[in-house]
């Protein structure tokens, strides 16, 4: 019984409306509004067809209105159709000829074209109401039409018995509104034009307000995120590398109200860096495609309500504590991060550079690696609507228009993402958009950030450790620990690892791996046969892992990373601590 009820609420019907296509003899459209999604039901010359834009794909929709045009005759109903523009309502250059109410509604679907590789496309349903004779009628039909799909698309109740009473006086109000932080020089450095010319069109379709921060300096981030009353906003995107990950999770960490911020303000990243593990991760995560357009899920998760826990890993060395999200580097892996930051410029390539460099000259370091294995397998995370990826087979053009009553089609949409005027700021005029202030942020000088968080459950790094640890002890080529899918866009390091699984992925190379066992992981990395076929006592070895330490032989020399980071070679001890974090997903 509870579950045809829910099939009934699935399929009730909360608008409908006729609308025509002028351009097609005989031809008719009826939408309809569902809690599911948008339904299209083409009518003609005797055959139907139906498309479905599931709810989850539509991320927003505006009221608009025709544009005052110059040299038109004054004896035309309606301007010609190519030189048709459509403005705010509240604009003074109104066409006052035509009554009608345009509802721009923005989606983003998998089109149904067999054969072709997965990918999203970007298409408006334009519909046009002109079924009263003036215009604050029409109007308020189109308002109606936008307050129930914004409040459907937010996840919000809708009541089918008063959704008719619904007039300007309900107007969707956004509440949300997002803090931005770019760094323009990670990666190859494009940081700025990435947000501008991918995030910000579609941050304008959703009517998402944001106050944009350009990153100063090093730990820019993480000091304005350490001092800055972040309750303002209802969440964070980061446009950049892994870095600025980094610096905001351990800025958060750093603050004493930790606990509330984590919580309650969801984190988002934006790929911009050489790297882009995390953001890779959350794109296979989500099973949303991700190469072709790497920004476009990211943008997609910023706009939309969803958001997942995902583990974070207390780090402890012999001079601080930090929290990470990425992975936890000595040896190869590391050397090649590091010593390749030379090659910056040709932003992913770097690694695969400086891989064959690494190689050539082949090192081999001493040390102990100390580990929990992970318990009985983890059941994946409970699935539900929200972070489950949906498609459907749809047969739409990038932009369809549909109208009330006879009238031209458009062709033209309002789109205007490579406007010069917006910089990588908000749109001209926009009254939705805003902009972070021109002061740069400066923390207090004298301020000595400590650092907060949940408390180890783990001896300290000095103290020696329990028998029940495993311990390996000799020379090893690499030890590297992951608890995301992917370290970068192509590097696919533990393929079963998911965002929050409780596990850290733990990669062993022993000292005693040839090259040419080398050669076959390296180029395995890109699709995860490295991670097929290994076995207990393999040169080779990826073991799940809830904790570890290694011990380095101190009178060598190497490099030790933390989520790309660089830091102190010495002692280093890490451990998780399951859906701590909380990031955006589309």
């Amino acid at each position: 019984m509870e579950i045809k009820q829910a099939e009934q609420n699935q399929n009730r019907i909360f608008l409908e409306e006729t609308f025509y296509v002028l351009s097609k003899k005989n031809c008719v459209f009826r939408v309809r509004l569902t809690k599911e999604g948008l339904c299209l039901i083409k009518e003609s010359e005797n055959t139907v067809k139906e498309s479905l834009i599931p709810i989850r794909d539509i991320i927003g929709c505006r009221c608009l209105r025709s544009k005052k045009q110059t040299n038109s005759c004054a004896c035309q109903n309606l301007p010609r159709s190519n030189s048709l523009q459509v403005v705010e309502d509240t604009s003074g250059d109104l066409d006052d000829t035509d009554v009608s109410a345009y509802l721009y509604i923005y989606a983003y679907i998998f089109p149904g074209n067999k054969g072709s590789a997965r990918k999203r496309e970007r298409t408006i349903i334009t519909l046009r109401f002109r079924s009263f004779d003036k215009y604050e009628e029409n109007h308020k039909e189109a308002q109606r039409w936008r307050t129930v799909i914004k409040k459907l698309t937010k996840g919000d109740e809708v009541s089918i018995t008063n959704i008719h009473d619904f007039s300007l006086s309900h107007k969707h109000k956004e509440t949300r509104k997002l803090l931005v932080l770019c760094n323009p020089k990670s990666g190859p450095g494009k940081g700025k034009h990435i947000f501008q010319q991918k995030v910000v069109p579609v941050l304008q379709e959703a009517e998402i307000p944001y106050d944009l921060h350009i990153t100063k300096h090093a730990n820019f981030a993480r000091e304005f995120v350490r001092t800055s009353n972040l309750f303002q906003w209802t969440g964070i995107v980061l446009v950049g590398g892994d870095g600025i990950m980094f610096e905001v999770i351990n800025g958060i960490f750093e603050r004493c109200d930790w606990s509330e911020v984590i919580r309650s303000i969801p984190i988002g990243i934006v790929p911009g860096g050489s790297g882009n593990g995390l953001a890779r991760s959350i794109a296979h995560y989500c099973n949303e495609p991700y190469i072709g357009t790497p920004t476009l899920p990211s943008a997609l998760a910023a706009v939309r309500t969803n958001h997942t826990t995902m583990d974070l890993v207390r780090i402890e060395t012999t001079s601080q504590i930090m929290f990470s999200f990425l992975s936890v580097g000595w040896g190869l892996l590391s050397d090649i991060d590091i010593e390749s930051e030379r090659l910056r410029i040709l932003g992913g390539q770097r690694f695969t550079v400086w891989s064959l460099a690494r190689l050539i000259g082949l090192r081999t370091y001493n040390g102990k690696l100390w580990y929990i294995p992970a318990g009985a397998p983890v059941s994946p995370p409970k699935s539900n609507l929200n972070n489950t990826s949906m498609s459907s087979n749809l047969d739409l053009p990038t932009e369809v228009h549909l109208e009330t009553d006879a009238g031209r089609p458009r062709v033209d949409s309002w789109y205007s993402a490579n406007s010069k005027k917006s910089a990588y700021f908000s749109a001209t005029g926009s009254s939705y958009q805003s902009t972070a202030d021109s002061g740069e942020h400066r923390p207090n000088a004298d301020e000595k950030p400590r650092m907060f968080g949940p408390a180890s459950q783990l001896p300290c790094l000095t103290a020696p450790l329990p028998a029940s640890w495993k311990c390996i002890s000799g020379g090893f080529i690499m030890v590297h620990a992951s608890y995301q899918s992917h370290l970068g866009e192509d590097c696919l390091f533990a393929p079963e690892a998911t965002l929050n699984d409780g596990r850290i992925w733990l990669l062993i190379v022993r000292g005693g791996a040839t090259r040419s066992q080398l050669l076959h992981f390296l180029l395995g990395l890109s699709t995860g046969a490295h991670a097929s076929s290994q076995t207990e006592g393999d040169m080779i070895e990826l073991i799940p892992v809830t904790a570890f330490r290694i011990e380095p032989d101190m009178s060598e020399k190497g490099y030790m990373t933390v989520d790309g980071e660089h830091v102190e070679y010495g002692p280093i001890q890490a451990e998780i601590f399951p859906e701590l974090g909380r990031v955006m997903i589309p």
